[in-house]
């Protein structure tokens, strides 16, 4: 049967990591200025308890965060050795399923076979959600002699551009969002992600939310039209849309390098991405249908009108079981994580040499810390 890590088979330093966790609960206003003095986080208590390894793949947007999160968690515990592999999301998921890693990267959630796949991976546990990479999907171009910081663009004329329909930069919809821009008689050319992906999902999402009458394809995971320009994962897109003038995609915003970016119509105004217009959508969404204390899945509010907010939002989730096959697992699975969702973590992976992503509030920060301590060992 499974059993907590209680009694004689609670490891060395999870008692510190669940002190941990109540002090990061405590900083529920999102303030990391006691935090960061009284030196409180998970990779601080566990410190010198922790060794072996630990293996991740999956969701290539969130790699640059990961690769600070792993930086940061492996300077206060040298003996734990983390890896992580930007597979894409899909491919995460399927190797963590496989058992062939111990937690995984996706930009969607899993569905109801992978939930109950699950179960026998988690050793009759189940999968931990954990939404600790935020990050606005930015739709970036190629247009290097353009007067403008941003190229405004409305939902239905973003839309129109990813369905082939709108095939012009200097196209009257564009002009008349853009009047004090000198646009070039240049064809778009549309870029999408050639392998599964929770981006282009994501993207897709916001699509047939906000212009369902122009983007008939739905939310899918898979690009939908054939015949495209396309590149494999984020640095492949970026490669893609760097080639060709003219170019445009979607990428996460950490990776639009020196591209244009596009201020996206939401109601009156034209908002360009940015960690805190990102946090905006995040704190208007509501929990998906079927979330619980272990799966902490958003339901997007891509559709908002309200101002300063960015809706295309990505939610990128951090993966874990609720039951590993042993202790050294458990542990160190656990300090990582609690490490990432720490404000230490989280300020990390926002500055802009990192990720640039969003941090997590407050309140989030506390259910992740409370579904962590869920953490146990098969038995």
């Amino acid at each position: 049967m499974n059993v907590k890590l209680a009694g004689s088979r609670r490891l060395a330093g999870i008692a510190a990591l669940s002190a941990v966790a109540l002090t990061l609960a405590a900083c529920g206003d999102g303030d990391t200025s006691d935090a960061s003095a009284s030196g409180s986080s998970s990779a601080d208590a566990g410190a010198g308890e922790l060794s072996g390894s630990i293996a991740g793949s999956g969701a290539s947007s969130q790699e640059a965060a990961v690769q600070g999160w792993i930086a940061g968690f492996m300077d206060q515990n040298p003996d734990v050795n983390v890896t992580y592999d930007p597979t894409g999301s899909g491919t995460g998921r399927e190797q963590f399923l496989n058992g062939t890693v111990l937690f995984a990267g996706s930009d969607a959630a899993m569905d109801e076979e992978e939930l109950a796949a699950g179960v026998d991976r988690c050793y009759g546990g189940e999968v931990i959600e954990m939404p600790l990479y935020i990050s606005p999907i930015a739709i970036v171009y190629n247009l290097p002699d353009l007067d403008a910081e941003h190229l405004n663009l409305d939902p239905d004329t973003i839309a129109g551009i990813f369905m082939g329909e709108v095939t012009s930069w200097d196209d009257p919809a564009i002009v008349a969002a853009n009047p004090d821009v000198e646009l070039p008689d240049l064809a778009i050319i549309p870029v999408n992600r050639s392998d599964d992906s929770g981006t282009t999902e994501n993207f897709t999402e916001y699509l047939d939310a906000v212009a369902p009458d122009v983007w008939t394809h739905g939310p899918v995971e898979t690009w939908p039209i054939a015949g495209t320009q396309s590149g494999a994962q984020t640095s492949g897109m970026i490669d893609t849309v760097q080639a060709a003038e003219g170019a445009i995609g979607y990428a996460d915003a950490s990776r639009a390098e020196d591209l244009g970016t596009v201020a996206v119509g939401v109601g009156d105004e034209y908002v360009p991405f940015s960690p805190e217009a990102a946090a905006a959508v995040i704190d208007a969404s509501p929990a998906a249908e079927g979330a619980t204390d272990l799966r902490l899945t958003i339901d997007l509010a891509r559709d908002t009108t309200e101002a300063g907010t960015y809706p295309i939002v990505l939610v990128s989730y951090s993966i874990a079981c609720s039951t590993y096959e042993n202790e050294a697992d458990a542990a160190n699975v656990t300090a990582y994580f609690q490490y990432v969702v720490s404000p230490e973590g989280q300020d990390r992976a926002a500055q802009p040499d990192v990720a640039g992503s969003a941090p997590i509030s407050g309140e989030l920060r506390e259910r992740v810390a409370a579904a962590l301590e869920q953490i146990t060992v098969a038995g």
